[in-house]
């Protein structure tokens, strides 16, 4: 599910939900299920265990929040529509917008891609940032409010669990509290308890596909000049699983981003994150912290082990008053970026679901429409991470043949500048990857 292809987030298409909706995490899967259900519930509750105040500034919950986070053009359009006028809250809040196709460098099969004929502005800002720009918009809406420090600790049922109703939380002191709702939202991530309550509630947990990658980030930030819009991306190969990027952001800094796939992790320490960048085949990133003061000499580490996806449209039954969004239901190799923009998507889904028919059936009406979002996720960050011999899981189908004819498309994409475009509005989750096999496109690939 693409720009191209997607039903838009319409604010004109009202549903009526009921009288109150909850939503457990306030992270920006979150965030967007919280805009939509303020479309139709009286109130809307968002519970977030961390503290959340009036400043970007990086939460327990989110601890990759210190790394590059890439909103791609899918999900800054989707956010616009959910959101009229977040890019320029987001600017006024000091995030950068520059041209993808003038200042930043792509690094890809052994040379750098052409320039392509079309601006492409994305934006630059931290994961703290972004989030806090969009909390601040959901905070604006009527009938919706935060309870932050307050612990989601299990569900409220009917006699014989067909229903969730809602749901207790805990607060700082330990005090329990008991929240009803006519709908629940699990924005809890990867570490949702889900499908082990449905386990214990006599239900069937989704199947899982896990694609193990062992991959692990460094990151540090250092000066920028406030005209300088740099940025860079170099890409791991199988010779060389390591990768890195930099990219401008809010408060005159760049953040800087070393990756290393299966095992060979970027060191924590400022001499040895400097020694691992200057092992990539570009000078470019050993250059930046050469020549410009670092802001600190932490340098954040977070691992990943694996792409994760639970299968919850396979079920067969699945409690009312509950559904699953964002990374609970599937989680990416964040070298690609792509988490952000599918919590958007998938809200615009939502909307759609409960437009079609309220809260009847929601949840397998819900997962059956997010089916191909995660799909095109999934199989683009899966595919790629297959071109690794070290990488274990369930592989897609015909991903061998597209990875030869990518690195085919992307080796000519070094002098042809157009084909770079569409492989760009591919990444971006503007086109679906079917154009990148029209038989225009593959005449120009293989043209001598």
């Amino acid at each position: 599910m693409t720009l191209e292809t997607v039903s838009r987030y319409d604010p004109t298409r009202r549903f009526e939900g009921g009288d109150h909706a909850v939503v457990i995490g306030a992270g920006m899967a979150g965030l967007c299920a919280a805009r939509v259900l303020a479309d139709g519930f009286t109130e809307v509750t968002i519970v977030e265990r961390d503290s959340l105040i009036d400043e970007p500034v990086t939460r327990r919950g989110v601890p990759q929040s210190q790394h590059i986070h890439v909103l791609l053009e899918g999900g800054r359009a989707t956010l616009e529509d959910l959101f009229p006028g977040f890019g320029e809250e987001l600017l006024s809040a000091g995030g950068v917008a520059h041209d993808a196709a003038r200042d930043v460098k792509f690094y890809m099969e052994g040379d750098f891609l052409a320039n392509g004929p079309r601006r492409c502005t994305v934006y630059g800002a931290t994961r703290p940032l972004y989030e806090q720009v969009v909390r601040e918009q959901v905070a604006a809406l009527e009938g919706v409010h935060f309870r932050s420090n307050s612990q989601f600790t299990d569900y409220l049922v009917t006699d014989a669990a067909t229903s969730v109703t809602g749901i207790l939380v805990q607060d700082e002191g330990g005090e329990t509290t008991a929240i009803t709702t006519d709908l629940t939202v699990d924005a809890t991530g990867r570490t949702s308890r889900t499908p082990r309550w449905l386990d214990e509630h006599g239900y069937t947990r989704p199947s899982v596909d896990e694609v193990r990658i062992d991959v692990a980030y460094s990151s540090t930030t250092v000066e920028r000049p406030a005209t300088d819009r740099r940025g860079i991306i170099v890409t791991p190969s199988p010779q060389l699983p390591r990768g890195g990027t930099f990219v401008p952001v809010e408060d005159g800094r760049w953040v800087m981003t070393l990756w290393g796939m299966h095992g060979d992790a970027p060191p924590t320490d400022p001499a040895g994150f400097a020694n691992f960048a200057a092992s990539l085949p570009v000078p470019d990133l050993k250059r930046m912290l050469d020549d410009h003061p670092w802001r600190t000499d932490d340098i954040a580490h977070y691992p990943f082990p694996s792409n994760l996806r639970r299968r919850y449209e396979d079920l067969d039954r699945f409690p009312e008053g509950l559904i699953v969004i964002g990374d609970g239901v599937a989680s990416f190799n964040p070298i690609y970026g792509q988490g952000m923009s599918v919590a958007a998507f998938e809200a615009a889904q939502l909307q759609h679901a409960l437009v079609q028919d309220s809260h009847t059936n929601l949840a397998p009406r819900f997962f059956d429409r997010i089916e191909e979002t995660v799909d095109l996720a999934w199989n683009l960050a899966v595919g790629s991470d297959h071109q690794f011999p070290q990488t274990e899981g369930p592989k897609p189908r015909g991903t061998d043949f597209l990875n030869w004819y990518l690195s085919r498309f992307l080796r000519k994409a070094h002098t042809d500048g157009e084909l770079w475009d569409l492989f760009f509005s591919v990444q971006m989750m503007e086109k679906p990857p079917t154009a990148l096999l029209r038989p225009g496109v593959v005449w120009r690939v293989f043209k001598p």
